[in-house]
Formats: structure tokens, C-alpha cells, sequence
């Protein structure tokens, strides 16, 4: 039997990817087999579709960084069987082993997370890595007990994947957002989601002016790093917490431990790709519970395995909204 992927090669032309079928016994290793129904497209796919950050270890690889679907064979012991609805997000899944562009993946069972009962599998892929990154951002600040009375919280990139399902994440649970985005012409979407206020992605993006500024956000969720993180951690009012999980802008913090040391902020930080078992099931049951699946449709498109690649490319130029879902079928 043969898998159709996609994958990523690196020779002397440079790194690329390709439609191809694999033979399944080239999936990698691990003690259970899962028919792929869908994955996403995320910013790290981007990364990983055209070299930007040397996100892959090894080559050849097929990309995807997650993917959903049913279990069709699983070793004993495992803790899974047969038709058991699956979703794998991060750890190693196109970097180190084959991703989930493809009809078919074979894992190591502590990779998977039931889908919850709640979801289908192509919502569980609407949500994706970027959803799930997001319920760890909002889990974050609910542990450093940010709460709806302190104040707004303010989310950056907000058009994109993660920002998207912060929002409305966010807006479920009564908090006041915040959606600063370089795609003003969004905002009608945005404030669909549940931002009450959008905001120029400009003003936060260029070097900070002092150490510190007018106390403006109870917190927030950053997807971008670098000046725009900077800006925000020094609006946070005293005791406020920022979420980071992304380096859209860049990997570099170019400011001042003022906002830490003499307002008490809380920076967290956020690695969905090796989070553990408790963190990941934290954050579907958050989604399962707050996450109105109409918005969720409403931010996300579906395209077929063949678009994956070229879809990867768009989201890491920011001109994608929202979530793509994959169909890897199709």
C-alpha cells in the first residue's frame, strides 16, 4: 500500500516540496497507524515548507505539523484501538518524523490526544496546532489569575490562526479584547470573533519609547515577539500577565525588565510542541467547552493536500485569515 504526501526535500537546488506516494512502510517508527482525515496549515508549516528557520531535522521529510483522524492499528498496551478518534499535534511530526500531509501516519501512541466528543475531526483540525497553542495562552492566564474585572486583555496577530482562536476563546469567557492586527480591513471579522476594539498593529511595532508606559492591558496573548511583545509587556498594568507563544516580528526582546520588576508582570511562556499530556488535555477541554463551533467555521477555509504547500507559503506572509484546514483526501 502506498501513502500519498507531501514532502520535503533539500539537494543541491535548495529545499522544496513534492506531492509523492510513499510506500507505508516508510512512515517511521512508532506503535500505531492512523488514517489521516485532515491537517492544517499553521505558521510553523511555513517554516517548514520553505526553510525560513531550519525547523526540519531530517531529510526527507512529510510536512504537517498535526493531523486527525481514526486509529487503524495500534500495538497492545497502547491505550488505543481501533477507530479511536485521534489528534497528534507538535512533537516531532515534520521535523524529525513524517507529518500529517498525508492519507496515512504511523506514531508513538504518547504523541496522540483523543479528539474531544464534542468535535469532528476536521473541527479538531480547524482548531489545529494554532488553536491549541491559543487554549494554552488563555490557560496561562487563567492560572496567573487574570480575570475579566482587571481590565482588558489586549491579542496580537489577531488575524491569524492562534490570534483568531484567542479571541473568541477569550470573548467566551467575558473578557474585554483587544485585537491588534496589520490587516485593519479585517476588522469586521475580527470584532465577529468578539474583539471590542481593533487596533493598528503599527502602533506597537516600532521601538518602544521607555522603559514603561501608560498602564492600559490586564494582559494578553503575543504571537509576534520581538518590539510589538516589548510594547505590550510595558502597557500591562501592575500584575498583569502576557502569553507568548510566536516570533512572527522576530526571535529578539529588545527591551526592559521594568515592566517585571516594578509592575510585576508576568511573562509565560507557551511551547505547544512538547507540552505535556495534562497541559494538552487542559487545553481541548477548554476549547471543548468554550469554543463556539460556528465562529469556528466562519474563520476557517479547506483546501486539498495539493494546495498544502503553496497555503503554507501564504500564512507565513500573513496573508492568510483565520485557519486552513488540509484535506488530505481530496
Amino acid at each position: 500500500m502506498t501513502v500519498r504526501a507531501v514532502q520535503i526535500i533539500k539537494d543541491d537546488d535548495g529545499q522544496r516540496a513534492q506531492l509523492v506516494e510513499l510506500p507505508e512502510d516508510q512512515l517511521g517508527e512508532g506503535d500505531v497507524t492512523v488514517a489521516v482525515d485532515f491537517s492544517a496549515v499553521n505558521f510553523k508549516d511555513g517554516l517548514v515548507v520553505t526553510g525560513a528557520v531550519p525547523v526540519i531535522e531530517t531529510f526527507p521529510v512529510v510536512g504537517g505539523i498535526d493531523l486527525a483522524g481514526s486509529v487503524t492499528e495500534a500495538a497492545a498496551g497502547s491505550g488505543y484501538a481501533e477507530g479511536d478518534r485521534v489528534v497528534v499535534t507538535g512533537w516531532g511530526l515534520a521535523a524529525s518524523h513524517n507529518g500529517g500531509f498525508a492519507t496515512r501516519a504511523r506514531v508513538p501512541h504518547g504523541w496522540l490526544t483523543r479528539v474531544p466528543e464534542r468535535f469532528s475531526t476536521w473541527q479538531a483540525m480547524a482548531i489545529g496546532t494554532a488553536g491549541y497553542t491559543a487554549a494554552l495562552s488563555v490557560r496561562a492566564l487563567q492560572y496567573n489569575g487574570v480575570s475579566p474585572e482587571q481590565g482588558p486583555l489586549v491579542v496580537t496577530g489577531a488575524a491569524g490562526g492562534v490570534g483568531s482562536v484567542a479571541i473568541a476563546l477569550l470573548a467566551s469567557l467575558g473578557f474585554e479584547v483587544h485585537a491588534s492586527t496589520g490587516r485593519l480591513e479585517e476588522e469586521k471579522y475580527l470584532r465577529q470573533l468578539g474583539a471590542a476594539e481593533v487596533i493598528d498593529r503599527a502602533t506597537l511595532s516600532e521601538p518602544a519609547a521607555g522603559a514603561l508606559g501608560s498602564e492600559r492591558w490586564a494582559g494578553g496573548a503575543d504571537t509576534v515577539g520581538s518590539h510589538t511583545l516589548v510594547n505590550v509587556l510595558r502597557r500591562v498594568s501592575y500584575g498583569g500577565t502576557v502569553a507568548n507563544c510566536g516570533l512572527a516580528q522576530g526571535l529578539d526582546l529588545p527591551g526592559s525588565v521594568a515592566p517585571f520588576i516594578l509592575r510585576g508582570v508576568t511573562l509565560a511562556g507557551i511551547d505547544s510542541v512538547n507540552a505535556p499530556a495534562d497541559a494538552r488535555d487542559s487545553a481541548w477541554a477548554l476549547l471543548a467547552e468554550q469554543l463556539d463551533t460556528g465562529l469556528l467555521e466562519e474563520m476557517t477555509t479547506t483546501v486539498p493536500l495539493e494546495r498544502a504547500a503553496e497555503t503554507a507559503v501564504q500564512v507565513l506572509a500573513g496573508r492568510v485569515r483565520g485557519r486552513t484546514v488540509v484535506d488530505v483526501n481530496a
